[in-house]
């Protein structure tokens, strides 16, 4: 155990190595820079399922509820303390995962778009990994801006008017949303000294009554910072133009951006704010419910109301984020387990669909979705797109168009939630814990809200369903002129990837939901995250 404690660090050091080294590389070698950070995206991968082997561990048998890393081996809670659980470890894999994809996707074009791709692509995947793993708020914030710095650099990758225009507003709301991130973890240490999550949560049961108000207010703004990245409504007003201005890579990885905001919110509502909390058990937990049922109202009408599809995929995304941040309002563990199965699922599928969007467009006359009255609502297709590049791409690969129509047909069911695919599975997890069904049908008394959420859900896959069935009808069906699209398999590898890996979640369904339903355990029970970084007596450390 002790030279695999080691291994918590990699996820910070690996990518931030690669990606200091490939600064040093010059811009021509695009060849040798981009099979260095492939290399490395391959190893962080395995380091990320090693880890995940490690956190899954019964504890009974020498695994780990949860395992702490002190830089330099200074004492907790002044340390500089990495913190591996189930949660930590599925964010890593998924993280991982989705980059590895988006990387595979970027060596067709994109990584040669713009200087310092593959360096910019590796420090946000250091900042990911800290952020996951990271066990005190102080290095949450560093973690966080170096993320946000990668992905300024990200998505104006490539240039163009729209992308310039998006990318602004990007950068501005996030700085924004740094300030209050400052505000709020001020706040938070001036009532209780303490930065550190797990001594927080010790610390927050000694905080006087008259300092309650102020690490209410703390905790507020913290939020509301995270909500931004998130995408709540109504603070997401920004997030499906920026999205869809990104370069179709970046786009996919993107997706893992919002979820960062979930993870800190599902990770701090539960670790501080959970039923050992007295007055403060379940703070903030109804503004995320309703704030999460009102983004995904929100975010199933842009979905009905998009026109290209780019715009569509950045709807999905919120959709995802208000069922995310739903499930985490409500506090149930039954519907966290389901939630994180859906997290999984919903990052792949909407990965994946930024990918094949690049794809399909070639397939498309430029002018099609100009025939829809509604486009006047959002400009020209060319800025729509982010100005894509006319020019032919790889070799006509055989049966292209039939094998882009399996993988919309497949991201369509993915995000409307049917079966096969994980996409079901996910939300009948999610859905059975919201009801609280154990096999003998309902129990007598369900809020109201629950019911609403419900129906929220389901009628977001219904929206999906149909705006998916329009743009494929569109480009698959009934197009203006048949276009024979020039693609790589390179670029359709990893989408191909992505869809199997969701089939195989459906496959391996059980043994992923126990996954989630011990994260979702540990998560309520968080005593073990407490003192794998405090030590047996958590309180006694905190003094």
């Amino acid at each position: 155990m002790e030279w695999t404690r080691h291994l918590l660090i990699v996820p910070i050091l690996l990518p931030l190595v690669t990606g200091a080294s490939l600064l040093l590389i010059d811009e021509t070698h695009h060849t040798l820079k981009a099979l260095v950070s492939l290399a490395s995206t391959v190893l962080l991968l395995g380091a990320a399922v090693a880890l995940m082997r490690m956190a899954d561990g019964d504890p009974g048998a020498g695994g780990v509820v949860s395992l702490s890393y002190a830089v330099a081996s200074w004492p907790a809670p002044f340390a500089i303390v990495l913190v591996l659980d189930r949660l930590a470890a599925l964010m890593l894999v998924m993280t991982a995962i989705v980059a590895f994809a988006a990387l595979v996707f970027s060596l067709a074009r994109w990584h040669k778009a713009g200087p310092h791709f593959h360096s910019l692509f590796q420090f946000l995947l250091m900042g990911l990994g800290g952020a996951f793993l990271t066990g005190d708020l102080f290095n949450l914030f560093v973690f966080f801006e170096v993320t946000l710095a990668a992905s300024y650099g990200l998505l104006l990758h490539g240039s163009g008017a729209f992308r310039v225009r998006s990318g602004l507003h990007y950068i501005a709301i996030n700085l924004a949303a740094s300030l209050l991130f400052l505000i709020g973890a001020s706040l938070i240490y001036g009532v209780t000294g303490t930065l550190n999550m797990a001594d927080l949560a010790v610390r927050l049961h000694a905080v006087p009554a008259e300092d309650r108000m102020l690490l209410q207010a703390g905790a507020a703004i913290l939020g509301i910072a995270f909500l931004v990245k998130a995408g709540m409504w109504p603070l997401c007003f920004w997030l499906p133009s920026a999205y869809m201005a990104a370069a179709a890579p970046v786009g996919a990885i993107f997706v893992v951006l919002t979820k960062v905001g979930v993870y800190v919110l599902l990770r701090l509502s539960l670790l501080l704010f959970g039923s050992e909390a007295g007055e403060l058990t379940g703070f903030g937990g109804m503004v995320l419910l309703w704030g999460g049922m009102a983004t995904i109202a929100f975010a199933a009408s842009g979905v009905l109301a998009s026109q290209a599809m780019g715009r569509l995929a950045g709807y999905s995304v919120l959709v995802s984020s208000g069922t995310l941040l739903a499930a985490v309002g409500m506090g149930d563990t039954a519907v966290v387990s389901g939630a994180l199965f859906y997290l999984v699922s919903s990052a792949f599928a909407t990965a994946a669909f930024f990918m094949l969007i690049e794809l399909v467009e070639r397939a498309r006359e430029p002018g099609a979705d100009l025939l829809a009255v509604t486009i006047e609502a959002y400009g020209e297709e060319g800025e729509e797109t982010g100005e894509r590049e006319d020019e032919e791409i790889g070799v006509v690969m055989p049966g292209a168009l039939a094998v882009l129509g399996v993988c919309f047909g497949c991201v369509a069911l993915l995000l409307a939630g049917l079966p096969p695919l994980s996409g079901f599975v996910a939300k009948f997890a999610l859905l059975t814990g919201m009801l609280n069904l154990d096999g003998l049908g309902a129990p007598a008394e369900i809020p109201p809200r629950t019911w609403l959420l419900v129906a929220l859900v389901i009628l977001s896959g219904l929206a999906a369903l149909v705006a998916m069935m329009r743009s494929g009808i569109r480009t698959f069906w009934a197009p203006l002129e048949a276009i024979v699209p020039r693609v790589l398999v390179v670029e359709v590898a990893p989408i191909v990837a992505l869809l199997v890996l969701c089939l195989l979640l459906t496959v391996k369904g059980g043994a992923m939901v126990g996954y989630t339903e011990a994260a979702a355990r540990s998560l309520h029970d968080p005593s073990g995250y407490i003192q794998g970084v405090l030590g047996p007596e958590p309180r006694a450390a905190a003094r």
